[in-house]
């Protein structure tokens, strides 16, 4: 597993590569920022081409999957195409849902005003289906798992704000971008609060897992990627405090 300080390759052969990348970086070329880092282009020079078979949002960090050739892209593609691949997200929300399992199928219409946002629009919007489940509560926070069935631009992020859910920091679709801080959970916090770096400051949602079939092999294979240093630090203090892992296996919804 090769590691830098943009992406680590969870596995790679001659049909397929599968990174798991940082927060902030784009994953094909974006019409509204060109000059923005992307993925692709920054793993170009020891991989070669690569093919977008799906897209995750710049401020998400995890799973990426590129094809490596002609064929494998048509291959991937079509599955996508056929909501074939099964993904699976984490994030930490604000506040505690309601309920421990949700299926939502608002319909969705990407850049849908003037922020560029992904807006719920009956008429003109694509089909999108989400299922999310309550993985516990943090303290103020909520750790919920999703499984998008579509690949919709924001479709996590809105789906969850129509439901009542605002994701950490999202600079989109939250009113409260505030930063996690250890000194506002921590209640003998013994840091400076003025020079105080936060456990997380960018949108907290990461592409966890994914299955497909392989298209050279046609074997089922399942990837996981790490959370990213920022997230699973503040995983790892939630936990502490509040009792509550979302990778812990086998864990149930927390009192």
């Amino acid at each position: 597993m090769k590691k830098n300080a943009d992406y680590t390759v969870i596995y790679a052969d001659d049909d397929i590569i599968v990174f798991n990348k940082r927060s902030g970086l784009l994953i094909a070329a974006d019409r509204y920022d060109p000059t923005a880092p992307r993925l692709d282009v920054l793993a170009e020079p020891e991989f070669g081409r690569l093919f977008a078979v799906h897209r995750i949002d710049k401020d998400t960090s995890g799973l990426v999957v590129y094809a490596r050739n002609e064929n494998a892209h048509r291959e991937l593609s079509l599955q996508f195409q056929k909501r074939l691949v099964h993904k699976e997200y984490h994030c930490l929300v604000y506040g505690r849902p309601m309920w421990n399992d949700l299926h939502v199928t608002l319909p969705l219409l990407p850049d849908g005003d003037a922020r560029h946002r992904t807006v719920v629009n009956q008429r003109q919007g694509k089909p999108a289906v989400t299922d999310f489940e309550f993985l516990g509560a943090a303290g103020p926070y909520s750790w919920i798992k999703a499984k998008p069935l579509t690949g919709r631009t924001h479709q996590i992020r809105v789906h969850l704000q129509k439901n009542g859910l605002s994701i950490v920091c999202d600079p989109l679709y939250s009113g409260n971008q505030k930063p996690v801080l250890l000194s506002e959970l921590k209640k003998r916090y013994n840091g400076d609060t003025w020079e105080e770096r936060p456990l997380l400051n960018r949108l907290a949602l990461h592409a966890y897992k994914i299955t497909f079939t392989h298209p050279a092999t046609k074997q089922e294979v399942t990837f996981t990627a790490d959370y990213s240093k920022d997230m699973d630090s503040t995983r790892k203090q939630l936990a502490k405090l509040y009792g509550t892992d979302p990778l812990a296996v086998g864990q149930t919804a927390q009192e």
